[in-house]
């Protein structure tokens, strides 16, 4: 069996051979040569030369560039000194359907090679001291991994609202893998010295893993680290703030009030309307339609006044749906007639409504704790309920409690059947993940509040039916 790929394919899979004979497939040989290369670097850090020399003959012979074998050289690079290469990596690991021919055995070499580059550069993060470079490179590299799969970057690690596919089984359980390297990249880091020099400090990108270990570390900043790690906090604060604003205002906000007057504005201009109206003032003769009155929509809605009352466990362990709440706080508290109120616990409350609207103040006012009192955060809670019927209270936390857990169940209970719509909450994030305490997860379903645990759209949509 002779194989035709030896010319350069660029972003053009190979076409497959004719079939000659019904001996073993190269091809197949080929493809396991590159995925035993890969697990043999990902596993020991020392070349093996004969899977060297045969992933080299390989990817030669596809005419790929043999960059794709370097795992110093990022996806980044590689794609700049191929530009053809680019669509290649979009959705290379997405499931495609069986062609009715069978298998397209040079193909899956050819995407066998682009697969391998990408995953040996995420997931063989090495050892040792981490540069802002380096990290900021991995994070690319880990935006073509989730690019492979089908979804926007930061998709599957999570943090910034990215989106992607429905995802399900092994693939599900990638996200919060990737978030576990990036936040030991990220620990191995001399993050206070990259942060006094301006020049690292604008190579960091950041992400949800680097912003725990800023607000972790920021008591012990001072001067340009200080208000470099407050740069990166904003930045990042206001990248997560314009998504989920986006989501937030796709709902409606309550049914139209016809007892407000529509604005006579072109945007508000009901065309179809103001022609059936005007119908009767057409001219056969002069075959004009003449219009004496204009007709507009009415866009002003119905609404109730709302309160919103967020509790947040601020532990470590729920740093990112601390993050992810505090900012959608902010967002709730600027639309009209939504009385929003913030208050952070572990072994203490604070009462942060009067910065609500500022995330980022929020952020640098929190001390990521260790234990959890919720009956003490239920306490500084409660007295804010005006109009049960009208208030909805978020309580985000993995209830996790020191001997205390029967006392806070108790208050949730008695909130719950006063009328308030009492969310609980052990995890938004993109990847879901979040352990919560079985006890706790129990009784609130039985109480017909379950926890939400997965993406923050469902948050998300959970408010906007209650306050909207």
């Amino acid at each position: 069996m002779t194989e035709h790929i030896s010319e350069p394919v660029g972003a053009t899979a190979p076409t497959p051979a004719a079939d000659g004979d019904d001996g073993p497939d190269p091809c197949d040989n080929r493809r396991q040569v590159l995925y035993w290369r890969l697990l043999a670097r990902l596993f020991d850090h020392e070349e093996q030369p004969a899977l060297e020399s045969a992933s080299l003959a390989v990817v030669e012979d596809l005419g790929l560039p043999t960059a794709l074998l370097d795992p110093g050289v990022s996806v980044d690079t590689v794609v700049q000194r191929h530009p053809e290469l680019a669509d290649a990596f979009e959705g290379l690991m997405a499931p495609e359907p069986e062609e009715d021919g069978g298998r397209d055995r040079p193909t899956e070499v050819w995407r066998a090679a682009l697969a391998s580059k990408v995953l040996l550069n995420v997931f063989s993060s090495g050892s040792g001291a981490v540069t802002a470079e380096g990290l900021s490179r991995w994070q690319s590299d880990a935006g073509w991994l989730e690019r492979a799969f089908g979804c926007e970057p930061g998709g599957l690690r999570g943090g910034r609202g990215g989106s992607g596919p429905d995802l399900g089984g092994a693939l599900a359980a990638l996200g919060p893998e990737l978030g576990a390297i990036e936040a030991e990249l990220v620990s191995r880091m001399r993050l206070r010295e990259v942060l006094a020099d301006p020049v690292l400090a604008a190579r960091l990108t950041p992400s949800m893993s680097l912003i725990e270990q800023l607000l972790r570390d920021k008591s012990n900043l001072s001067g340009v680290a200080l208000a470099n790690a407050k740069s990166l906090i904003r930045r990042y604060v206001d990248e997560v703030a314009e998504v989920l604003r986006t989501q937030v205002e796709k709902a409606t906000v309550g049914e139209v009030d016809r007892s407000v007057p529509p604005k006579r504005v072109f945007r508000n201009l009901d065309l179809d309307r103001t022609l059936w109206k005007n119908l009767t003032n057409w001219s056969p003769e002069e075959e004009r339609l003449y219009v004496d009155r204009l007709y507009y929509r009415h866009t002003a809605r119905k609404t109730t006044p709302q309160r919103l009352i967020v509790v947040v466990d601020q532990s470590g362990s729920m740093v990112d749906s601390m993050v992810n709440c505090t900012i959608l706080a902010s967002i709730f508290a600027g639309l009209p007639k939504v009385d929003v109120h913030l208050i952070a616990y572990d072994t203490r409350s604070i009462d942060l409504t009067p910065w609500v609207h500022d995330p980022f103040d929020v952020l640098l006012r929190t001390n990521l704790g260790g234990g959890n009192d919720g009956p003490l955060a239920m306490a500084m809670a409660r007295p804010k309920i005006a109009e049960p019927k009208n208030t909805v209270m978020v309580w985000i936390s993995d209830f996790y409690e020191f001997n205390r857990s029967q006392p806070l169940f108790e208050g949730i209970e008695a909130v719950h059947r006063s009328g308030v719509k009492f969310i609980p909450v052990g995890s938004v994030t993109s990847s879901g993940r979040q352990e919560v305490n079985p006890w706790f997860r129990e009784r609130l379903k039985a109480l017909g509040t379950p926890v939400i645990s997965g993406h923050i759209n469902k948050l998300v949509h959970e408010l906007k039916t209650f306050l909207t």
